[in-house]
């Protein structure tokens, strides 16, 4: 039962080091662009 525990353990530290290497060095730059929406106002 221990030796599962450590399985698991082991598994569970590996993919969280892998999502934080991921964070560091993926490609995560936003893509930029300028939006421009025309709007009528109806007011009274």
């Amino acid at each position: 039962m221990i030796r599962l525990i450590k399985i698991l353990f082991f598994f569970v530290l590996l993919g969280f080091l892998g999502l934080v290497g991921y964070a560091y060095l993926g490609d995560l730059d936003p893509n930029q662009s300028e939006r421009t929406q025309t709007m009528t106002l109806d007011v009274n």
